[in-house]
Formats: structure tokens, sequence, C-alpha cells
């Protein structure tokens, strides 16, 4: 991807939203959200969805959590717009808003929020340990950082079928193990940090949207991106198949807490200490 060239232009947009759902730039729709915020309490809470991508997440964030207020934050144009078109077509413009950032801090005061959330997005961020450190800053004591990412299984050089995948997704990845994630959380003051391997799962998913591209539906994803395009992506698919299929490219699920009082840090993790958001 050349500099300055747009990641997630509108044609991408509605590719990834064709395979993935209307508002979905990542895979396994509501219900994989649902999964990353199982047991968290929204409702009357301050949100900020960071990599919003067209604004499916934050809408619902809003729409079927409850929370509020809802800051969904994006580096690039077209998403934005995107964004901002569906949070008015749901009638949330008076509680979410979309706000188009520059890479780096987050623009948001101290102690602000309530939960930091994220759905595959950190990965484009290559710094973790800043942006950990940079949600510790924004969340208010005892918020939740509750996110999902693509990760790698180990640090240091991937393997070649790893290297030809990152070179066919060319997303300006920049993958992370879960030891580099946990040591991230770790080192803001995160307590409660748990990681949950989700590769099992995108194992079969990815081959269900490798048949789509490739099926009874190749025509119509060709109609939108072009034959060369679309091959171009069932190639990528078959890569992240064999990486996915070593274990080396393992999405996940992860969450911590900031804690709420001197000495929380020793605190361990419980239902209670989940909604122990003021």
């Amino acid at each position: 991807m050349s500099s300055g060239e747009l990641l997630y232009d509108d044609t991408h947009i509605a590719f990834l939203e064709r395979l993935w759902g209307e508002g979905y730039l990542s895979p396994g729709g509501p219900d994989e959200v649902r999964r990353i915020l199982e047991g968290m309490v929204l409702t009357g809470r301050s949100v900020l969805d960071i990599g919003c991508g067209s604004g499916g997440i934050t809408v619902s964030l809003a729409r079927d959590y409850g929370a509020a207020p809802v800051i969904g934050i994006d580096v690039e144009f077209d998403v934005c717009e995107a964004a901002r078109r569906r949070v008015e077509e749901a009638g949330l413009s008076d509680v979410v808003e979309i706000r188009m950032v520059s890479p780096g801090p987050l623009p948001l005061p101290d102690a602000s929020l309530h939960v930091v959330f994220s759905k595959d997005s950190i990965v484009h961020i290559p710094d973790k340990q800043a942006l950990a450190a940079e949600a510790f800053r924004v969340l208010k004591p005892g918020g939740w950082f509750v996110a999902s990412d693509w990760l790698t299984a180990h640090d240091g050089e991937p393997s070649d079928e790893m290297k030809r995948y990152l070179a066919l997704e060319d997303l300006d990845f920049g993958m992370a193990s879960p030891d580099t994630y946990r040591r991230a959380l770790e080192g803001a003051g995160f307590v409660d940090i748990e990681l949950r391997n989700r590769n099992g799962w995108y194992r079969e998913e990815a081959r269900r949207e490798r048949e789509r591209l490739s099926g009874p539906e190749r025509a119509a994803f060709e109609a939108a991106l072009g034959v060369e395009e679309i091959a171009r992506q069932i190639e990528t698919w078959s890569a992240m198949i064999v990486v996915l299929d070593k274990g080396e490219h393992c999405p996940h699920h992860f969450r911590a807490r900031k804690p709420s009082a001197a000495g929380d840090a020793e605190t361990s993790m419980s239902g209670s200490g989940r909604e122990g958001v003021s």
C-alpha cells in the first residue's frame, strides 16, 4: 500500500460490508461483538470505539447496549463519513459522535470514559504499549479496556507463510503476540487482564468466507470489486487459512480494568468487578 493511499476507501468498505455485514469491516458481526462484551454493563456509560470504521458497531453500542455518550474515532475520511451517515440514519446524532483523528495520543481528557472498546483495529497500531497507556489514561478509575484484535502466536521473525499472507493482505498490519499485549496492559497499570484465543472459531469462519468469495456469490463480488481483485482476495484468504491452521494467526479477545482505588491492583477478577465503573 503506497504512502497516503486509503486502506479502506468506499469500494473496499462496500466489499467488506457485503462479506461481513452492513457496518462491519471485520468478521463475526453482532454475535462476535456480544462475545467480546460478555458480562459488561454499558447502559448509561461513556464508551470510546477505537477504529470505528463505517460505524456499525459504534451505532450498536448506543442502540443495542444503551451506552451514552459514544465516541467513534478513525484515521480515514471515507470510513468516518460512512459512520456519520450511519449515525444520522439511526437517529443517534445526539448520543454518538464520530471523529476523524490523527495517529498518536487519544484526543480525550484524562479519566473521562467508562469503557474503551475496539474490534480488530489495533492491528493497525504498531505501538501496543503506547496504546495501552493511552487507554489507561482516558479511562475513569474502575473502567474497562475491552477489545478484539488479530494477533500472531509469537514475536520475532514471522514464518514464510505469514510473510506471504501479510504481503497479500497489504493493510499495514502490525501484529503482535499475546505476551506483548499482556505486557503492554500490565505495564500501563491494568489489572484483571484476560486474553481469549479465537483461532479455532476463525479457522472455520475464514473457510466459510472464502467459499462465499469463490462460490455462487462470486459474480456479485466481482461486479462490485472487479474480477482481478476478487481473485486476489481469494488468494489472500487461502494464504490466511494456512497461517490460521498453523496457529500463527490467532485472533484474540481481551479485557483489562483500570484499578478503582489505591491497592486495587491486587483485586482478583469477579463478576462484580466487571461492573465496577462509577
